[in-house]
């Protein structure tokens, strides 16, 4: 543990664990990090060390501690949050759904299995309940373990911890959510989780387990200037063919490199009226957000012109047989 590596592969750690820190980038004596973003663009950042690294049934895992960002969970080559700036991910993905439903009172998380989204959702004072379903038992053990800020949300009483997947976790049940969030790694090909971006998922499975009023929000990959038409505008209008309001909104998140979406979606109309929202925000929300209030969310969802444009004009549905894929590697990429 805490042994320096030095990263020659894409996406991934070498076969190579080296006793002492290495030259990668930069004249320092650092060891480095590199995940490949597209075929010729690298993103790189420096290491204090290794803290862990592992293999589950169906994924790499492996935690870094970083100079920069602090430390970061890497899952299957591809950073999933840093210490210090997963706050913005989450709590866009967490809080506006909750602020726009009138009375939220169940969430169900597909995935989440770090915790960080649990402990988002259980500051909202209205929640009974909030079930996170993530395939992976050891992802979700490994996080327990070592990602404290999340240690209070794990041994909250209104979590309901479920290690299954979750489509078939929802195909399964007759319980009704309020909320249905996908907290899910992104779709890549080889990996675990492509077909619940799908529209048939959506339609068949995940819809009818909300309920009246529910709304389902889901992270949706990249959505910068160069990256949005990678799988963001693909999912917008994959939803946009299941419910009657879709609403997509972005953030700049500093660790992925990139611009965020993510995208929302209900039968009923939203309410992102900026003075309303910062009302609840202060009425159902234990502490501070570090992020978001009413006038930030809603000017996530204006779009720049590229975006916009696309959004506006993509044909692409997400299915089995038509997906889009990010730039990176899942289970059939294992080094």
């Amino acid at each position: 543990m805490g042994e320096a590596v030095e990263f020659f592969h894409c996406n991934g750690f070498s076969n190579n664990v080296l006793s002492a820190p290495q030259k990668h980038l930069g004249t320092d004596n650092s060891s480095w990090y590199e995940e490949e973003l597209d075929v010729d663009l690298k993103w790189s950042f420096a290491l204090n060390r290794v803290l862990h690294k592992g293999t589950s049934e169906y994924q790499d895992i492996a935690l870094l501690d970083t100079k920069h960002f602090g430390k970061v969970l890497v899952i299957d080559g591809k950073m999933q949050s840093s210490e210090v700036d997963e706050f913005i991910y989450h709590e866009c993905l967490i809080h506006p759904a909750l602020l726009c439903h009138p009375d939220p009172r169940s969430m169900f998380i597909m995935g989440g299995g770090e915790g960080s989204a649990a402990r988002e959702a259980l500051r909202h004072k209205s929640l009974d309940i909030v079930v996170m379903c993530d395939i992976d038992q050891e992802v979700v053990d490994f996080c327990r373990r070592h990602l404290t800020a999340n240690h209070e949300a794990f041994h909250n009483n209104k979590l309901n911890l479920v290690i299954n997947d979750a489509k078939a976790e929802l195909e399964g049940s007759k319980e009704k959510f309020d909320i249905i969030v996908g907290d899910l790694a992104d779709p890549v090909e080889g990996g675990p989780c492509y077909q619940l971006y799908t529209k048939s998922f959506y339609e068949n499975i995940l819809k009818p387990r909300l309920t009246s009023n529910g709304i389902f929000v889901t992270q949706a990959g990249p959505a910068g200037v160069f990256t949005h038409k990678e799988v963001f505008s693909s999912i917008h209008n994959t939803l946009k063919q299941v419910f009657k309001y879709v609403l997509a909104y972005t953030a700049h998140v500093p660790s992925f490199a990139d611009t965020w979406g993510w995208v929302m979606a209900s039968d009923e109309p939203f309410c992102i009226d900026a003075v309303n929202l910062d009302k609840k925000i202060a009425e159902t929300i234990d502490g501070e957000l570090l992020y978001l209030n009413g006038a930030s969310f809603v000017s996530s969802t204006i779009l720049n012109k590229t975006v916009a444009i696309t959004l506006k004009n993509e044909t692409h549905v997400y299915t089995e047989d038509d997906a889009r894929f990010i730039h990176g590697h899942g289970m059939a990429y294992h080094i």
